[in-house]
């Protein structure tokens, strides 16, 4: 599945005997969507997101506050660990037992990528970046979504 919330899901439970494998969903440190994960862990649901970094802003503006990238918190922990950023976040999503999708086309991001196994993120830690949640998403909004948004 993508991008389905509890409702759809619960709809579709309800109407076959399929439980999902996985629901794919826009989560990063700016939009957390906790009841949503709690909602897949009560039903072992799979979580994977995409733009897992935060950087998408499609749907709202992109006006310096909606990058975590260049958060206080995010660059702090990249500068104790001597990381990137990026590799902070990325760490974020498996202290949390999501699976993160990130997307790059170049090489070096590619592999800075998959260096995040060698660290970790106290709970404390884990707790100050949860606390970057605006609730904004910065992707469709899956209860309104029409199909001339992909035009």
């Amino acid at each position: 599945m993508s991008n389905h919330s509890p409702r759809h899901l619960t709809g579709l439970m309800e109407h076959t005997d399929i439980v999902p494998a996985v629901n794919q969903i826009e989560l990063h440190p700016h939009f957390v969507q906790r009841e949503l994960r709690e909602f897949h862990a009560a039903h072992g649901i799979a979580t994977q997101c995409w733009s897992p970094i935060g950087g998408i802003s499609r749907y709202r503006p992109g006006d310096g506050t909606t990058d975590p990238l260049h958060k206080p918190v995010v660059t702090g922990l990249a500068d104790r660990y001597g990381r990137t950023p990026a590799q902070v976040i990325l760490r974020w999503h498996i202290e949390h037992g999501l699976c993160a999708i990130p997307k790059s086309v170049k090489t070096h991001r590619i592999a800075e990528n998959f260096d995040v196994f060698d660290f970790g993120l106290t709970p404390d830690e884990v707790a100050a970046v949860d606390a970057l949640d605006t609730g904004v998403r910065g992707g469709p909004d899956p209860d309104t979504i029409q199909l001339d948004s992909f035009s």
